[in-house]
């Protein structure tokens, strides 16, 4: 016979594994955004050598400088968010950072549909007082 705490020791383990992957897969879906920031930026400062030839003028520069910011910043935020996502799934099999894990899975409900369902999920799970001593521990 398995006692009740033992029980809720396994549940509890096995869901921070799941929220591990979770979080793993959810880092490499971010991740996959940053070369599409990157190549806007790319866009943007190509948009800016461009030269006026044939009669036609080149983009007025606001453009390039917008496309140049926005891929800059897209990329950025993507990168912000894979790594903290990686952090967060090395820090749930550490058993440390609760609070961090929380943040991380606060941001990841900004992310319809798939990341609201893991930050859902890790409120949830990190949410139990068993869990909570696993982290404290």
């Amino acid at each position: 016979p398995v006692s009740s705490e033992t029980a809720q020791d396994i549940i509890d383990n096995e869901h921070l594994r799941l929220l591990r992957i979770g979080y793993f897969v959810s880092a490499a879906q971010t991740a996959i955004f940053i070369p599409m920031g990157l190549l806007y930026a790319g866009m943007g400062v190509f948009f800016a050598q461009l030269p006026a030839s044939g009669g036609t003028a080149p983009p007025p520069s606001f453009v390039s400088w917008f496309l140049g910011l926005f891929g800059a910043v897209f990329a950025g935020i993507a990168a912000a968010s894979a790594t903290l996502k990686l952090l967060t799934a090395i820090r749930l099999k550490e058993r440390r950072s609760r609070v961090m894990c929380l943040i991380a899975g606060g941001i990841s409900c900004i992310e319809m549909p798939y990341g609201t369902i893991l930050g859902i999920w890790t409120f949830m799970v990190l949410g139990r007082a068993s869990v909570r001593r696993q982290f404290e521990g």
